[in-house]
């Protein structure tokens, strides 16, 4: 089978990893730079040079999004490749950013070989992904794709009491809504996986098809309070205890739907939650994912039968939200497959549970996402890590697709 005729430079892709990097190091070579943030700032204009220097031109929309466009010889919608710059607190060095430096590294090497490309190509980075400052995560794409209001999210404030819009304001990238991205002959996001499978698995790249939905459930139970030392336990209508019982009922029944179901009970309040005193209330929250809907709605089903009464307690449930699976296009998923078998590299088709900016953009672009392995399946911390040469396949893997839609 035929190879690609380009590679990108392995040696400047390392360099230029630890170069963003330097924007809000850690002491323990992670990285902190929320969104809009000082750091957040000064890796937005050494980005702006890097494109600049490569002839791209660079322009932001009305969310901080910025759209650096390395110009055709067509008039045609441009290949998109992106993800966001922004980190949580004491996050890692690869997520997000990769996909960034993927589309920087991508326009190199057509620039480093003379390649004026039939269909531009726009890099781009999405403000505030994370959410980590300013929640919710993924803002900007979310206005961007109609799914939240622009006035809602310029009034969300962060810890320090100051709004979304003020921040934008202050930081100078506070663009034009004409500037925003219409239409694109693809969108294309690079990103570490985030989780154990690929090393798991021994593979060198994800095939990603769909962003899971998900479902949220708040689950209250109601008993009474009384004296720990005193009430004898046939005598209690003890919360705590009806929770420890329907979490194990629940553990069953879900474990039983299907082995790539997902769920954690992730928050729990007791009350009064002093030791002396029998709980009169427990509040917990149980989210599942699965890229099957009809597993979602049997997950849904499980929760809204469970008892109204358990141990003496009352039982109610609440939905906090949900989402549909989102599904990846499916000539884009194809091309990306046709580039990795080209290249020999190990890979599998799965599914993605964490939420990205593509499964917004999904929802009005031509979109699909590859992974790379994370080491130890880490993420969101300073020992976030994906070898410099899982990197670079990554990236290769989607400069032959690239390449492949520039010859039509």
């Amino acid at each position: 089978m035929q190879q690609q005729k380009l590679f990108i430079n392995a040696q400047r892709l390392a360099d230029t990893i630890e170069q963003f990097a330097d924007f809000g190091r850690t002491a323990n070579n992670g990285v902190t730079r929320l969104a809009l943030s000082e750091q957040d700032i000064a890796v937005r204009g050494y980005f702006h040079s890097c494109c600049e220097q490569l002839g791209m031109t660079v322009v932001v929309d009305d969310m901080g999004c910025m759209y650096a466009t390395l110009a055709g010889t067509e008039d045609t919608p441009p290949i998109v490749l992106g993800s966001h710059m922004d980190t949580v607190k004491k996050g890692g060095r690869f997520d997000g950013i990769l996909g960034v430096i993927a589309g920087l590294e991508i326009v190199r090497t057509l620039v480093d070989h003379g390649i004026t490309p039939r269909i531009p190509i726009t890099v781009m980075n999405f403000t505030n992904e994370e959410g980590a400052r300013f929640e919710p995560s993924m803002m900007a794409s979310g206005v961007l794709s109609g799914k939240f209001a622009k006035t809602d999210m310029l009034n969300k404030k962060d810890s320090d009491g100051i709004t979304f819009g003020d921040a934008l304001v202050q930081s100078g990238y506070a663009g034009e809504e004409s500037n925003r991205i219409q239409a694109a002959t693809a969108y294309l996001e690079l990103h570490i996986e985030q989780g154990p499978v690929l090393e798991r698995e021994k593979l060198h790249i994800g095939l990603v098809d769909c962003v899971v939905g998900m479902v949220c459930y708040e689950i209250e139970i109601t008993g009474e309070s009384d004296h720990a030392g005193t009430t004898p336990m046939d005598m209690r209508k003890d919360a705590f205890f009806a929770m420890n019982d329907l979490v194990s009922t629940l553990r069953t029944q879900l474990s039983a739907l299907d082995s790539e179901l997902v769920y954690t009970m992730g928050r729990a309040n007791i009350y009064p939650n002093i030791h002396t005193v029998i709980p009169n209330k427990v509040i917990f929250t149980l989210e599942a994912r699965h890229k099957n809907e009809e597993v979602v709605r049997e997950v849904e089903r499980i929760i809204q039968s469970l008892p109204a009464v358990q141990g003496d307690c009352e039982v109610t449930t609440t939905k906090l939200w949900g989402r549909d699976t989102v599904w990846f296009d499916p000539a884009i998923c194809e091309r990306l497959e046709r580039s990795v078998q080209t290249l020999g590299y190990s890979y599998k088709t799965m599914a993605s549970g964490a939420g990205h900016d593509a499964q917004f953009v999904a929802s009005f672009l031509p979109s699909a996402m590859v992974f790379v392995p994370s080491v130890n399946g880490k993420s969101h911390c300073e020992e976030e890590l994906t070898s410099y040469e899982d990197c670079e396949k990554g990236i290769n893997v989607l400069l032959d697709t690239v390449l492949g839609i520039l010859e039509g």
